[in-house]
């Protein structure tokens, strides 16, 4: 075989930089209507800096796509594999390799397919979670997985963004809320899923590599050091800084008990929403973090006192789980001496995905047998979660509203 079977697994690239690419697609030698040289040459036009082959239970064809990498222009080998119980994506294998796809969840086989990843210096990606045909649903677990893709193509829509995305991304943020209490956290990731003419790149993850190299790319990947985006006109900045230390986009900052201040800003998009989600243990209690929580936190609705009707007015004590639908944040306050949710249905509640707990005049009662180092795990909805535990705030005070 000549140098040119396979593609290099290192481009020139602009050394230490933020990288395009677009990880899940498929040409003429799977699924898929485009040639490597059609793909290759609409990726570069989308803006892209890398692309994988993702072809289905199958690696990529030697003299295929050896001679379309570029100095500027890197090819990852891959494969979909494809199960009757969910497809992933097997990313950075040798030339040559295949990842054997007939297992099926709780037949224990597809911890083989990982591993085997793995040795390879691989990437393991659970592919369109709830993609809306047979098989497209991933029954595995996460566990085992170094990322999620999220948001996978237009498919057969004209549309970028579908019910399947936004399952797969609320599944990912429950699973993120846990993952974090726990010390790790699975990223995300961003695909096409190319088929069909027009769909490459749309959309891509844009990952932070030391180079571009199919090794550097995958560890940006599975350090979160990435970001999703439509098309290469989205240009994204994120910040978090406490007493004068910075990081960036998958980067770790201790506090310290220190005040953050976050700095994002997104650039090449006409409209859209900023929404800051945190899992918070504590809040110092005050109408004005209050007022300042409902404009930073999209999601979040806060309620402190014992009447929640003060706060709230339109709210009565049977009515406080309506409020959990879209967009809103229940609220799980006391109305009077008793809680509205019972002891014993908080943590239930909580898995919702849509609570937020804030303990009344009965602290233990809301929140009743839950330590403060286990009160993380109510978070695993992917929410915003606060748990005060000042019993004494409500005692002889007057209800505050916010």
């Amino acid at each position: 075989m000549s140098s040119l079977s396979f593609p290099p697994a290192r481009a020139v690239g602009r050394g230490a930089a933020w990288y395009r690419g677009d990880c899940h697609v498929h040409s003429v030698h799977s699924d898929g209507e485009l040639t490597p040289e059609e793909l290759a040459v609409r990726a570069r036009a989308a803006g892209l800096d890398f692309i994988a082959t993702t072809e289905h239970n199958s690696a990529a064809a030697p003299d295929v796509w050896g001679h379309l990498a570029a100095d500027d222009f890197l090819i990852v080998l891959g494969e979909e594999v494809t199960t009757k119980t969910g497809h992933w994506l097997a990313l950075g294998i040798n030339p040559g390799e295949v990842v054997d796809w007939n297992h099926q969840v709780r037949d224990g086989l597809i911890d083989q397919g990982l591993d085997q990843v793995h040795r390879a210096g691989g990437l393991c990606v659970a592919a369109h979670p709830h993609a809306p045909y047979p098989s497209g649903d991933f029954m595995f677990p996460f566990r085992g997985f170094d990322t999620v893709e999220v948001w996978n193509g237009l498919w057969t829509s004209d549309r970028p963004w579908n019910a399947d995305n936004e399952a797969a991304f609320a599944e990912w943020g429950r699973s993120l809320a846990a993952d974090i209490h726990t010390g790790s956290w699975r990223p995300a990731m961003g695909n096409s899923d190319t088929h069909l003419e027009g769909q490459i790149g749309i959309p891509h993850t844009v990952v932070f590599a030391e180079e571009l190299s199919a090794e550097a790319v995958l560890a940006g990947m599975r350090a979160g050091h990435s970001w999703i985006a439509e098309s290469a006109k989205v240009d994204v900045s994120f910040t978090a800084n406490v007493d004068g230390r910075v990081v960036g986009v998958g980067e770790r900052l201790a506090t310290h008990g220190g005040q953050v201040e976050v700095q994002a800003a997104v650039r090449g998009v006409p409209v859209g929403t900023v929404r800051c989600r945190s899992a918070l243990r504590r809040l110092a209690l005050g109408s004005e973090v209050v007022e300042e929580l409902k404009q930073d936190l999209d999601r979040v609705l806060l309620v402190f006192g014992r009447q929640v009707r003060d706060v709230v007015p339109a709210v009565r004590d049977g009515d406080v789980q309506d409020l959990a639908g879209p967009g809103v944040v229940a609220v799980a306050a006391s109305a009077g001496d008793e809680p509205v949710v019972p002891a014993g249905e908080e943590a239930g509640t909580a898995m919702t995905g849509r609570v937020l707990v804030v303990a009344g005049q009965e602290c233990g009662q809301l929140v009743e047998g839950v330590a403060a180092d286990e009160q993380g795990a109510l978070a695993d909805a992917g929410e915003v979660l606060a748990l005060v535990h000042l019993r004494e705030l409500f005692h002889g005070s007057e209800p505050m509203s916010a």
